[in-house]
């Protein structure tokens, strides 16, 4: 039987920590955790799981603590998640079954995800399933650690699971708003690195946020998941805007220090 390492990038995640680790005690054989200098008792939660920790600074761009975190594993496959995310039975049991085959051809699985905001799961708005690439085998899979929303690159074929991760990332909206924060943060620099013009305002304060928003609220019957699917839609579309004006403001505190 392969043996599996859960690695995870974690900043100030005391709450959301223990309920993680509990859900893949049965099948982890190694955790490895990259602290980005939490304030809190994420440490000592990592500990008490016999988490191998490794603390550094805390990057605008996750991705980059992720990646140390997957460097250092030493298991024969590698399931990447965020303290946020629980495994429930269903999906300990397929991974454990894939644990057991270990088929060559196979270097990784995409995983559907449950996205959890404000008191329900999304399973309309194009959010479910929202498939993610997070089981592969070690030294097959990597991350690009260039894009806010990016996904792993495998070597070789990929399959999918069935059961879904559960994504707790929204509870509420005030936990919703600091993550919007972060995001808009990290896009206002993506846009920096693009050569923007008139055609790139008009695509980011009109465009893409009208598209968004008719694409996951009409389209994808995002009002089946009652008001919770319009706030989604309507505060996700909103990133493209704010994102840009962050970006302008940006622009302009450089050329008057």
């Amino acid at each position: 039987m392969a043996k599996l390492s859960v690695v995870l990038a974690v900043f100030n995640e005391q709450q959301n920590l223990p309920d993680c680790l509990s859900s893949v005690k049965e099948i982890a054989d190694e955790i490895v955790i990259v602290d980005g200098g939490s304030k809190d008792k994420t440490v000592e939660v990592a500990h008490s799981f016999g988490a191998v920790v490794i603390r550094t600074n805390n990057p605008p761009l996750f991705h980059i603590n992720k990646q140390k975190a997957i460097d250092k594993a030493t298991k024969d496959w590698i399931l990447q998640l965020d303290a946020d995310e629980r495994v429930p039975k269903e999906l300990v049991k397929e991974i454990n079954i894939i644990l057991h085959e270990n088929d060559p051809k196979v270097n990784g699985y995409w995983i559907p995800r449950k996205n959890y905001f404000l008191g329900r799961f999304l399973l309309k708005g194009g959010q479910y399933p929202d498939y993610t690439l997070r089981l592969y085998r070690r030294g097959k899979g990597a991350l690009p650690q260039k894009d806010v929303h990016e996904q792993a690159v495998v070597e070789g074929n990929v399959g999918n699971l069935k059961n879904p991760l559960l994504h707790f990332a929204d509870p509420s909206f005030s936990r919703y708003l600091l993550r919007f924060n972060r995001y808009t943060n990290l896009i206002a620099h993506q846009i920096a690195t693009e050569k923007q013009g008139f055609t790139g305002a008009i695509r980011y304060l009109l465009i893409s946020p009208s598209w968004w928003f008719v694409m996951t609220y009409g389209r994808h019957k995002g009002f089946m998941d009652s008001w919770q699917g319009f706030v989604f839609s309507f505060f996700s579309s909103l990133r493209f805007p704010v994102a840009y004006i962050k970006y302008v403001r940006m622009k302009l505190m450089r050329r008057n220090p």
